[in-house]
Formats: C-alpha cells, sequence, structure tokens
C-alpha cells in the first residue's frame, strides 16, 4: 500500500509536469504561430483521419513526465529494489509508459471529437476561458483513465525484482 501511494505522489508530480508542458506548447503553438491544438498536423494518407497538434503536444508532454516519473519513482517509490542501470530500467518503464500513453491518447482522441459518443461538447468548452478549453480538459480526463494501467504494469515489470537465472 505505502508504494502505491508513494506511485500516486510522483504520478501526481508527473501530471503536473505533463500539464505544464501541455499548456506551455499549447500557448507557443497559440501565440508564435496562429495554431490550435486541434488544427490538423498532418492528414494520414488519403483516408479522413489526421493528426492533430494536440497529439503532438501530448507525446511531447508524456516524454517529458515519463522521465521525470521513472527518476522519481527509482529513487523512491522503488528505491532498493532496482539491480538494473538506469536505461535499462528506462527502457521498461517507457514502454509500460507508451502503453498506458496509447490508452490515454485514444481517450483524448475521442473526447475531442465531438461526433464520438464520449466527445466533449463543443458549446461547453468552446476554448473561450483555460477552464473552457477542450484539448486541457481531454488531457486531464485520458490521463485518469490511463493511471491503473500504468501502475500495474510498472508494479509488475519494470520494478519488479528481476528474476534470478536458475543454475543447473
Amino acid at each position: 500500500m505505502r508504494q502505491f501511494l508513494r506511485f500516486g505522489i510522483v504520478g501526481g508530480s508527473g501530471v503536473l509536469v505533463n500539464f505544464v508542458v501541455f499548456y506551455l506548447a499549447n500557448k507557443a503553438l497559440e501565440n508564435g504561430f496562429d495554431l490550435h491544438a486541434n488544427d490538423v498536423f498532418m492528414q494520414l494518407g488519403s483516408t479522413r483521419w489526421n493528426i492533430r497538434w494536440y497529439h503532438l503536444m501530448s507525446t511531447l508532454a508524456f516524454l517529458l513526465a515519463n522521465t521525470w516519473n521513472y527518476q522519481l519513482n527509482r529513487s523512491w517509490t522503488f528505491r532498493g529494489v532496482h539491480a538494473r542501470s538506469w536505461l535499462r530500467g528506462f527502457f521498461p518503464f517507457l514502454a509500460t509508459g507508451a502503453l498506458a500513453f496509447a490508452v490515454s491518447l485514444t481517450c483524448m482522441t475521442l473526447l475531442m471529437n465531438p461526433t464520438t459518443p464520449i466527445g466533449l461538447s463543443d458549446s461547453l468548452f468552446d476554448d473561450s476561458t483555460g477552464l473552457r478549453t477542450k484539448s486541457y480538459w481531454a488531457q486531464a480526463i485520458s490521463t485518469l483513465i490511463a493511471m491503473p494501467v500504468n501502475f500495474v504494469i510498472n508494479k509488475v515489470w519494470t520494478f519488479g525484482k528481476p528474476k534470478t537465472p536458475k543454475t543447473v
């Protein structure tokens, strides 16, 4: 239970890092390039699907927050159980985070699209103020949905004790 609470505290700080990076990236797009989170970055071939700026902002935020979380979890939450080098432990953590991030990004895409059953309402989330900015709410909700996935996989795989080789 103590590890879960520590993981939650570290995760909370990581969520803060994630949101700050997402916010700063959003402001840089709006003020520096006159682009908006929901604008199309790139169309996927000749399909109706697009990669939007919020996908890139969310990816950048994930990568920075993931690195932050790994270091704090390694040095505090699961200290004493890591027999692996920093890089050898980081890549499973990153892969685990990428699985949770895929869940998060899928949720975010569904929340940002008003035609999906869970799409956030354009009338309520009209981007007129910070609290009514759709991409901020989608980022927050999708992050909360992905947290349990992230914890379970990290506890078992990333920070689990390495198996000792069997001797013959």
